[in-house]
């Protein structure tokens, strides 16, 4: 199981990676074994300022579909494109080409309610 230790978690498996006043949202490893082959993202928001758990939008499994769950507040400012030919992406690399939306970031301080990777991996590892 992949936990960079660079990245912040949720209790719902999403990532987020900072850089400066932006940040990349993603699922986790976990999260993808756990759903299996992702088979379509539908991202609406872009452009859109979201609080923080609010649902930023939806992941397809063969078996499941989940909503997805904002780390942080923030506005949606860009969608990862390569996910609409290749949705697995998620599957074959969930913290890079797999990353799912990009964000200007409105609050950071709430950065410091998310899991670090200690925290996280003791969640996953029960």
């Amino acid at each position: 199981m992949n936990v960079p230790k660079n990245l912040k978690y949720t209790k719902d498996h999403e990532w987020i990676r900072v850089e400066g006043n932006e940040a990349y949202i993603g699922v986790t490893d976990f999260a993808q074994g756990e759903l299996g082959d992702i088979v379509f993202i539908e991202v609406e928001t872009v452009g859109e300022t979201l609080k923080k758990e609010e649902v930023f939008g939806t992941i397809e499994a063969v078996k499941t579909v989940s909503d997805m769950f904002m780390p942080a507040s923030g506005e949606i400012i860009e969608f990862n494109e390569e996910l609409e030919g290749t949705p697995d992406l998620i599957n074959k690399d969930p913290y890079g080409k797999g990353w799912i939306v990009k964000i200007s970031l409105s609050n950071a301080t709430e950065l410091n309610q998310l899991l670090d990777f200690a925290e996280y991996t003791e969640l996953i590892n029960g």
